[in-house]
């Protein structure tokens, strides 16, 4: 049973629109988490979009916050406080200069790729610029060139995630395709001591696969990989622990036998 989320969001991403303290007590109450924690979007020029979405918001007021749920709420469930910085090759010195300020505040950092080229695969003129290969290839340079400019973060996000919005979603999707991305940014990461992340957002959006694609999971351990956390990618409390039944067995046929939880920037291991 996983007993971790380590991937959720709440009313101060832009995408979601529920109050933290409300993922928190569906954390306790629906799930029976012993450990979560938040993750919100913090993406730096996020360009304009129909929605109004700016991925931003105040980290003074989200910290006060979280600290208050931890205390409110400290004999029911462990409250870390994380975010997911949105990566782009431009942003290493703010981002480096955000995390010299905020950094010693986090639990936990995920970076991940949101935009490509200045676009977000979310919306069809992506693949309709660069076709789906090419779309997906680029998505996954774009990781390459992101870790070589910003290395302060624990985790790399949902690493394709770009195949939720290809036309033809995952119909097409081969790893083996793409085996010369996905081992340079596996093995750069294992090299760092960084990690990935299992996201069962993917089965949300309705792929057959939690990100990554379990041969891309079997790949990162067989070339030595071992820090994964396990998160819902939740914006809402019907989605925290989505699907996580499923985690366990996709865990031990990649061969892992635990997950990783984060404390201060420290990664402690919980056996399945």
């Amino acid at each position: 049973m996983i007993t971790a989320d380590y991937h959720l969001h709440s009313a101060f991403s832009s995408d979601s629109s529920t109050p933290l303290e409300e993922q928190v007590k569906a954390a306790i109450t629906r799930y029976h988490l012993e450990n979560m924690c938040v993750t919100d979007h913090m993406d730096f020029d996020f360009p304009d979009n129909p929605e109004g979405l700016t991925f931003l918001f105040d980290m003074e007021n989200y910290l006060q916050e979280i600290h208050r749920l931890q205390q409110q709420y400290k004999n029911q469930v462990h409250l870390y406080t994380g975010i997911e910085l949105g990566l782009l090759p431009h942003l290493g010195p703010r981002l480096t200069s955000f995390m010299e300020t905020y950094g010693t505040n986090l639990d936990f950092v995920i970076a991940s790729s949101h935009l490509v080229q200045g676009m977000d695969p979310y919306n069809p003129e992506f693949f309709e610029t660069y076709g789906e290969k090419e779309g997906i290839t680029l998505y996954l340079q774009t990781i390459l060139d992101n870790i070589t400019a910003f290395t302060d973060f624990d985790v790399y996000g949902h690493l394709d995630y770009v195949v939720r919005y290809a036309p033809h979603k995952d119909a097409h999707y081969v790893p083996s395709d793409y085996w010369d991305y996905f081992d340079a940014i596996l093995q750069k990461l294992i090299t760092m001591g960084k990690g990935i992340e299992l996201n069962t957002a993917g089965l949300k959006a309705g792929l057959s696969f939690a990100h990554p694609h379990p041969l891309v999971l079997k790949r990162y351990r067989e070339l030595g990989g071992e820090i994964l956390t396990i998160g819902s990618d939740g914006h809402c409390p019907e989605h925290l622990s989505y699907q996580f039944k499923q985690v366990p067995a996709i865990l031990k046929e990649a061969g892992f036998s635990y997950y990783t939880i984060f404390k201060g920037r420290k990664a402690e291991f919980l056996p399945l």
